[in-house]
């Protein structure tokens, strides 16, 4: 019988042990991490279209926040002599019946679209907060009346609703985001109230109740905190369908009207001359499509990460 060769520990490692075959020395044990291990440990890149979508948010909120960094110039300046000039090194996206610039005029309306598509998802996830809530953690009958009233919301199309809302309190901007606020919020309450659901029988919240924790306590400590991810990543969807909605309000009127630099408004404001003056919706309804697609991306890649965490 042939006896195996020895292996010294400068082979084996520290300790003198075998080594697996195609392994590499591991720092704490003397042997090779598994491949399995050591990729677990790093971070996965984002996806291309998420880092895209970064980009765009980014380049929105600039110019929200700081429009004459990126557009210098008054958006309400007419220049009557310039009317109808098409797209250009001196107007990049053409200009308007009255002569003012478009690219000026979209970019000062970032600001403003932006702000209504906010606060229209913030009223919605308001909204629906308090009535998932109250039916994921309200006795039995006030999850019956709150679900079937959520129900009656949900037979009405979510802009047919905003529609509603404006013929009864009457059109304008402030109006048009709490129409749209007001149509979004019954898909958020279902969403929250079946995520309070889930987490209403936890463990830890039986726990908490036994120690004597208050309602408001095991509300904000441990309710909340577990349901703030899912409202994160539907916000950020939601601010997209905001936006395209409180768009389409304005583009019929009923919101932000010319010479507003908002979006729908200036929409509303080339659609007499689309055929012929082409570039006066083309560039507002490109920047509509872009602010709502990114936020989408975004919100799906968010949902995405959260679900493979």
């Amino acid at each position: 019988m042939i006896a195996a060769p020895l292996l010294s520990p400068e082979a084996n490692g520290a300790t003198g042990e075998t080594r697996p075959p195609g392994a590499r020395p591991d720092r704490r044990k003397g042997f090779d991490a598994p491949e399995g291990r050591r990729a677990s440990g790093r971070r996965q890149a984002l996806p291309v279209n998420v880092v895209i979508a970064l980009v765009v948010l980014v380049f929105l909120l600039v110019a929200a926040l700081w429009p004459d960094l990126i557009a210098p110039g008054d958006p309400l300046a007419i220049h009557p002599l310039d009317a109808f000039q098409p797209p250009s090194a001196q107007h990049l996206f053409g200009t308007d019946e009255s002569g003012r610039d478009i690219y000026t005029r979209v970019i000062h309306g970032t600001a403003a679209s932006l702000l209504i598509g906010v606060c229209a998802t913030a009223i919605g996830i308001g909204l629906g907060l308090v009535f998932g809530l109250l039916a994921g953690l309200g006795p039995r009958w006030v999850d019956f009346g709150t679900t079937r009233l959520l129900e009656v919301m949900f037979a009405f199309p979510g802009l047919l609703l905003a529609l509603l809302f404006i013929v009864i309190y009457g059109p304008g901007v402030v109006t048009s985001t709490l129409a749209v606020g007001l149509s979004t919020a019954p898909g958020y309450a279902r969403l929250i109230r079946s995520q309070t659901l889930q987490v209403r029988d936890a463990p830890y919240l039986e726990a908490s109740l036994v120690l004597g924790r208050s309602s408001f306590y095991r509300l904000t400590r441990h309710l909340l905190p577990n349901v703030a991810g899912t409202l994160f990543v539907i916000a950020t969807l939601g601010i997209g369908q905001s936006i395209v909605w409180a768009s389409a309000l304005s583009y019929l009127g009923l919101g932000a009207v010319p010479p507003s630099p908002e979006w729908g408004a200036m929409l509303s404001a080339g659609r007499t001359y689309v055929t012929s003056f082409w570039w006066m919706t083309f560039f507002p309804g490109l920047f509509i499509v872009l602010s709502a697609g990114a936020t989408t991306l975004l919100g799906r890649g968010l949902q995405q990460r959260k679900r493979s965490s």
